[in-house]
């Protein structure tokens, strides 16, 4: 898979406006204690193998965003995750979810193929020995009103990369994240941390590689090792994305 950016025209941008107005549902969230979700897009075999060992060092459990049909592929964020990756994520108790099958750009893409390649990427994540997947996760954050149509009505929740902080009154179908991406990653995370812990927020981080020398869209063991830390030492309570939302009832 060739690095992809998405659709950035004038018409594009009128799209995601209007699909942050329509298709919502709305999230009542009242926590004693802030959330942290620590979640990987893509699944690059670095993630599934670097990025869980720094978390399970820890006691922490995440969140893995397969496109089952880049399993085995070169991109460029390197090899990325198959099957047996997959399964011992699972083993380990953490989450296995949906990232499309083709890694579809689902802002641009028909309602009609939208569910044909989720469905496609279910079946092979059941193939994989996987459960059934609760979260889903934009391809690229891209998003439109009839992508959050149909899959608000198959996944808990609906995650893009937009930056901010799930806090009450946000919309399920399209929830924001932040990025623990580049030179500046760990340290934009710290900042949305704090932010996270005064709001008594749900905090949702993604990133893609995790590699001593990562991609321009992954961060370092280091790095990601010193952003659960510092949950950890801030009293968040550390969820995958579907014990977010069950834990929010949704």
């Amino acid at each position: 898979m060739e690095a992809y950016s998405a659709d950035r025209s004038l018409k594009g941008k009128l799209r995601r406006r209007l699909a942050l107005l329509s298709e919502r549902r709305r999230i009542n969230l009242r926590l004693d204690r802030p959330m942290i979700t620590f979640s990987f897009d893509d699944a690059p075999a670095t993630a599934a193998r670097a990025g869980a060992d720094v978390l399970e060092l820890r006691g922490i459990r995440g969140t893995w965003y397969f496109s089952a049909g880049l399993a085995g592929q070169t991109g460029p964020m390197g090899v990325y995750a198959g099957a047996d990756d997959a399964r011992r994520l699972a083993r380990a108790g953490h989450e296995i979810a949906c990232h499309t099958f083709t890694h579809l750009d689902c802002g641009q893409a028909a309602a009609s193929e939208i569910i044909a390649d989720v469905e496609r990427n279910a079946a092979a994540l059941a193939a994989w020995g996987a459960a059934s997947s609760e979260s889903f996760a934009y391809p690229y954050g891209d998003v439109s009103t009839p992508a959050k149509r149909v899959l608000g009505r198959r996944y808990r929740t609906l995650r893009t990369v937009q930056a901010g902080l799930v806090e009450d009154g946000a919309d399920a179908n399209q929830l924001p994240s932040v990025g623990i991406e580049g030179p500046e990653g760990e340290a934009t995370a710290l900042r949305w941390l704090d932010r996270a812990a005064e709001r008594k927020a749900w905090l949702i981080l993604y990133t893609h590689d995790v590699a001593d020398s990562p991609s321009p869209w992954g961060c370092t063991p280091e790095a990601l090792g010193h952003i659960a830390d510092a949950a950890k030492a801030r009293g968040f309570d550390i969820v995958t994305a579907a014990a977010g939302a069950r834990r929010l009832g949704l």
